[in-house]
């Protein structure tokens, strides 16, 4: 075989290869944890990809009139500004049963995200602060009260899908 020929065989596989790769799909609930974000990389002081360990039963209701933090557990993947203790975190979500780009309002400001909904075994992208209680002074869901190994965060900012 001539080297013109195996260069055009070896470039026709590397683009079939490349175009194969690009089509793969992204597995669903894993947020682009590439993507920089603004409001994750100002907001709050500390930054982490986690995975959301559970959702605990009755931790996340609809209640129109009644507006609360409820407690998640994360597993931190990775830290990406500030310190965290721990690798699980214990974090306040406003009203969750709201998409995160909908759970701001006059009472809670500066909050947000992409987020639509929690799922257990999803992975978030979180700009957080703490201790949550200088942050929220509400109704707290705590479904793990006595089980934190360390501080509650309170989320400003949930990526993810």
């Amino acid at each position: 075989m001539n080297n013109c020929l195996r260069n055009r065989l070896a470039g026709s596989t590397l683009l079939a290869l490349a175009l194969a790769l690009a089509s793969c799909g992204k597995p669903t609930g894993v947020p682009n944890m590439a993507a920089e974000d603004p409001h994750l990389t100002t907001n709050g002081t500390v930054e982490v990809t986690a995975k959301l360990v559970e959702i605990p039963e009755g931790a996340i209701f609809k209640r129109d009139l009644y507006d609360y933090a409820t407690i998640l557990k994360y597993q931190v993947i990775k830290v990406h500004r500030g310190q965290v203790a721990t690798n699980t975190l214990f974090v306040g979500h406003y009203n969750p049963w709201k998409p995160r780009a909908e759970a701001a309002d006059k009472r809670v400001k500066g909050i947000g995200g992409t987020l639509k909904q929690f799922r257990a075994g999803d992975t978030h992208r979180l700009a957080l602060d703490v201790p949550i209680d200088d942050h929220f002074m509400g109704g707290i869901v705590n479904k793990y009260f006595g089980q934190e190994a360390g501080p509650l965060y309170w989320a400003v900012w949930c990526n993810g899908e």
